[in-house]
């Protein structure tokens, strides 16, 4: 399995994998599953700041994804990222999630992230699962946060130390400005 940086020309894939989330289950409050166009366009937006990865096997087909994304807008909230990743579906308890969130993870540390912070729809076993064994701790649960499905879902809040924090932190690195560049 090969992580590298996501491409606007991934967007087909990715759109792929999350669909049938969006469609089928309540994982993602998301009711409509986006285009490529529109995963393009996240792809795009995203870069430039925070990182955004594939996994891909084999033979190159993307089997998975993994992003950062602000945690909230206010100045103050600048060290800390939401996380977020989908495998498809039949690559999923295969490693892929693990594989992602391993370069993820010590990505946006170097950066200078110091917090992640990931929200699960419950129940999720799998991804509940996969965030504590990468050393997310539970904080607590939003209930009946969203509506999906005809019924009411709770989501769950983890959240994971990247790097010791510091008296006076500098501003976390934009993904653009890092090195060496990956992918």
């Amino acid at each position: 399995m090969k992580i590298r940086t996501v491409t606007p020309a991934d967007a087909a894939a990715l759109a792929a994998i999350y669909a049938p989330v969006v469609q089928h289950t309540a994982i993602s409050f998301e009711t409509e599953p986006p285009d490529a166009a529109e995963m393009a366009a996240r792809v795009v937006k995203t870069l430039p700041a925070l990182p955004w990865l594939v996994a891909e096997d084999a033979v190159g087909r993307v089997v998975g994804y993994a992003y950062a994304g602000r945690h909230r807008e206010r100045t103050a909230y600048q060290w800390s990222v939401d996380t977020t990743v989908y495998v498809r579906e039949d690559r999923r308890g295969q490693g892929v999630g693990r594989a992602l969130y391993g370069e993820l993870l010590p990505l946006l540390a170097d950066l200078g992230y110091c917090q992640a912070f990931a929200g699960i729809a419950l129940p999720n076993a799998g991804s509940v699962g996969l965030h504590e064994a990468m050393g997310f701790m539970s904080l607590g649960v939003f209930r009946d946060v969203g509506f999906k499905h005809g019924a009411w879902r709770d989501v769950g809040w983890w959240q994971k130390t990247l790097r010791p924090l510091e008296e006076e932190p500098t501003v976390p690195r934009s993904f653009a400005e890092r090195t060496p560049s990956r992918g």
